[in-house]
């Protein structure tokens, strides 16, 4: 009894070995006839087999046989037993079994797990840049892989040695396609990288496609060996006038963000620190200066390769005029308005007064110039008329003597 159930034992054993060993993996090229046998099978007709199919043609398991239809546009039985694909395809992939009875009543397994590739085009590096600038990330080039399967891997080289994606100074982005007919699969990898400033000054940069399959070689583009430079720092001055930012109330105040080149920046503006939402331009005008406008103001130039630099700040000051703080006011300027008014109206009052007292005392002139010849005309008559009274009393006198 025991003796009986070690021999049962031992024939399970020895069961599942073979179906282990009869296990294959079998990888076949697209477009190319791929044969597999089917061990234990009488090499001459009749024979007694059945090949089982599961792939990406068959819904289920599908039954082949010498005496069977023929399925000759995917895959027949030889003569000899095996089972013949005329071109593999993407389809085809999937699991073969062949169960075979010898003449002397052995039956055989085997089994097949069936992979296909294909071989892509070299790949290459499209659009690559000229040169890169230090300290800011630049984009290397796009490594392109078309027409391969399964997908597989690209990866970047610097100088020979792999570069790893940080997020940091080396990122990759990654796009895969397949085309909706063939099947084949298009991969592009673009690369970043922030050269480090003071590092190798012409590093060289490659890709290579890795099939998704084992013992297969990867394929590498030409090198690309860029230039690495340093930019000289971007100076941002910022130029107020009228000089210091002071202004009296409804006045003008221009300022100039000056860069060393104005063409390839955007100039933003900000006021106490918080960004004035204005359109990009080098020259801010403050026309009519109200309290409201004054503050601390900076410009900002943002270049594709320096980053956005920040110029000094000025101030911009309204000087207070005699009349007080509401001197900007409309209150104001309509007090303003009637004091000169009255100025001028006084003014012309006062020039008035003094034409008439100018005309007063010419003609007071002309009048005593005129009476002074009828003066003197009275003067010579009672001259005369004296004269003549004294003349008869002196004769008068001189009768009366002795």
């Amino acid at each position: 009894m025991a003796a009986g159930a070690a021999a049962g034992a031992w024939v399970l054993v020895f069961s599942l070995w073979g179906a282990v060993v009869g296990d294959r993996n079998v990888t076949a090229r697209i477009g190319k006839p791929l044969v597999l046998n089917c061990r234990g099978a009488p090499k001459k007709p009749p024979q007694q087999l059945e090949w089982k199919l599961n792939t990406g043609r068959t819904e289920a398991w599908k039954v082949l046989s010498p005496q069977g239809g023929p399925w000759d546009s995917v895959a027949r039985v030889l003569s000899n037993g095996s089972l013949l694909l005329p071109a593999v395809g993407i389809q085809d992939e999937g699991t073969f079994r062949c169960q075979a009875k010898s003449r002397n009543g052995k039956e055989t397994r085997s089994t097949y797990q069936v992979r296909v590739y294909q071989i892509p085009g070299k790949p290459e590096i499209v659009d690559p840049a000229s040169e890169l600038m230090a300290g800011v990330p630049n984009k290397v080039g796009t490594c392109l892989s078309k027409g391969g399967y399964p997908a597989g891997t690209l990866n970047w080289h610097l100088d020979g040695k792999p570069l790893i994606p940080d997020g940091k100074g080396v990122s990759v982005q990654e796009e895969t396609r397949r085309h909706p007919e063939t099947g084949l699969f298009t991969l592009q990898s673009e690369l970043m990288v922030t050269p480090a400033r003071g590092g190798a000054p012409h590093p060289t940069f490659s890709c290579s496609f890795s099939p998704g399959l084992p013992r297969r070689q990867a394929l590498h583009t030409t090198p690309i060996q860029l230039s690495v430079w340093e930019p000289v720092p971007l100076e941002v001055q910022l130029v107020v006038e009228p000089e210091g930012g002071t202004v009296a109330p409804g006045g003008t105040v221009t300022l100039t963000c000056e860069t060393p080149a104005q063409s390839s920046l955007q100039i933003h503006w900000i006021k106490d620190g918080v960004p004035l939402p204005l359109t990009p331009n080098p020259v801010l005008l403050l026309s009519e200066v109200r309290p409201q406008d004054q503050g601390t103001y900076s410009c900002v130039a943002t270049h594709p390769s320096h980053g956005p630099q920040e110029s000094r700040a000025v101030s911009v000051h309204i000087i207070e005029t005699e009349e007080g703080p509401t001197a900007g006011s409309l209150e104001g300027q309509g007090l303003g308005t009637v004091a000169l008014a009255l100025g001028i109206l006084g003014g012309l009052g006062m020039a008035a007064l003094l034409i008439g007292a100018i005309i007063w005392q010419r003609q007071r002139r002309q009048g005593e110039e005129r009476k002074a010849p009828e003066n003197q005309e009275e003067e010579e008559e009672e001259r005369e008329e004296l004269n003549q009274s004294e003349e008869p009393e002196a004769a008068e006198g001189s009768a009366a003597g002795p």
